[in-house]
């Protein structure tokens, strides 16, 4: 039995969890009278956790947390790499953002040029009774953006700055403490890598491609271009994966960019700052991952026509300033050069991440919640992927995928990111 008696949605939570919630409060030092469970987000917002915000009411004082659970169905579990994907984000929160914060208070860099992250007050990764238990960033006026509107250049710039103070850290670990960074990059697993290793995955892989194409059916031209992009993606995802685990230029990433994975905080609707508030799929891998991901999955055609060029200049010259007070430069660790060689060389593979993104990310209200119910339930892959068929969606809905995909496809060839 949990030690006290919590309010609110505690459905799906074992005993054990709400015991080790129960432990961490008690640990701020409050005289606890009421502790209410409450759902973050809309349903359908979060895949694979179950989010909750803590409200507790003391004779003293008040407190809130935010607590990221596991879910308890074991075919979800397995589909989604519950375990994997909880420990990624416990190492980041209990040792890599620590230690980026370590080391900047230690080399005094200005606060302006540090990176934010939410308190982690604790972290529990038993089997069954994963949990994360975070700062409660709406308290501080933050808040996440609607995921349907493109994110404007300045939020895309705050966030490309704090992706390269993250990626940066990578570089100064390898130079002055190459055991943690290698430690840290052994622990995190590559979720796409290890999908990609399940039995008839390259089948699945087909299904996913073809529920795509079926939206594309009536323009053969856009359809083959998809396809044709889409042609080596289950071997791209294995060779990359296996060439950066020991690239000198593979940093550990966020590896998730979406609007629903970034908050922002503003003042007379003036951006002040954004904090990256998902690390789950978080892993070793090439730079050019977080920085296209977020470009293409969070903004429309329009900005990345105005952008692009000026987005990749920016992240570069801020990798340059975050590894200059530690006297590094983006020059010798990572030059610009090879960015733009690295960009060409993933741009199948980036391609093909944002439309299978789009498909699953871009669903409304009930759509999204048919679609993680399906994923919470399924038993197989062939049946998780079923859950994502275009020819269940709205009209609306599929209009505006189909607009987003073919928006990407263009700035893909316009920008000339495809190899030549």
């Amino acid at each position: 039995m949990a030690p006290f008696n919590f309010d609110g949605s505690c459905e799906n939570i074992g005993d054990g969890v709400l015991d080790f919630i129960y432990k961490v409060i008690k640990e701020q030092d409050i005289k606890v009278q009421k502790i209410t469970l409450k759902p973050v987000g809309k349903p359908g917002d979060n895949f694979a956790a179950n989010v909750k915000r803590v409200v507790v009411e003391g004779e003293d004082r008040s407190f809130q947390l935010i607590a990221k659970l596991a879910p308890q169905n074991e075919n979800a579990r397995k589909l989604v790499k519950i375990t994997e994907v909880s420990m990624n984000e416990h190492i980041m929160y209990t040792e890599f953002l620590p230690k980026i914060e370590q080391l900047q208070k230690e080399a005094e860099v200005p606060k302006a040029d540090r990176l934010r992250y939410a308190k982690c007050y604790g972290s529990l990764t038993d089997y069954l009774k994963e949990v994360i238990l975070l700062e409660d960033l709406a308290l501080s006026d933050f808040s996440i953006l609607d995921k349907f509107v493109s994110l404007n250049n300045i939020c895309v710039k705050s966030v490309l700055k704090n992706m390269a103070i993250l990626h940066s850290f990578s570089y100064i670990l390898k130079s002055r403490e190459p055991e943690t960074f290698n430690s840290l990059k052994s622990r995190l697993s590559d979720i796409w890598y290890l999908l990609s290793k399940e039995d008839n995955m390259k089948v699945v892989a087909e299904q996913f491609q073809n529920n795509i194409l079926s939206a594309f059916e009536e323009d053969i031209d856009v359809k083959n271009k998809i396809q044709s992009n889409f042609e080596n993606l289950f071997t791209n995802t294995v060779d990359l994966a296996e060439f950066e685990y020991n690239n000198k230029h593979s940093v550990i990433l966020q590896a998730d960019p979406w609007t629903n994975n970034f908050m922002f905080r503003f003042e007379e609707e003036q951006l002040l700052e954004s904090i990256m508030i998902d690390y789950q799929l978080s892993k070793n891998g090439n730079p050019v991952n977080d920085i296209m991901a977020l470009i293409f999955n969070c903004t429309d055609y329009e900005s990345r026509s105005k952008h692009y060029f000026e987005w990749l200049d920016f992240y570069h010259a801020e990798l340059d300033k975050s590894l200059s007070y530690f006297n590094l430069s983006a020059k010798s660790v990572y030059p610009r050069s090879e960015m733009d060689a690295d960009i060409k060389r993933y741009a199948q593979f980036l391609f093909a991440q944002s439309c299978i993104a789009c498909v699953i990310a871009m669903r409304t209200g009930a759509e999204a919640v048919e679609m993680v119910d399906a994923m919470q339930n399924s038993s197989d892959y062939s049946e998780l992927v079923n859950s994502v068929k275009t020819d269940t969606l709205k009209d609306k809905s599929l209009a505006f995928m189909k607009g987003k995909i073919m928006n990407i496809l263009t700035s893909f060839e316009e920008l000339g990111i495809f190899s030549d």
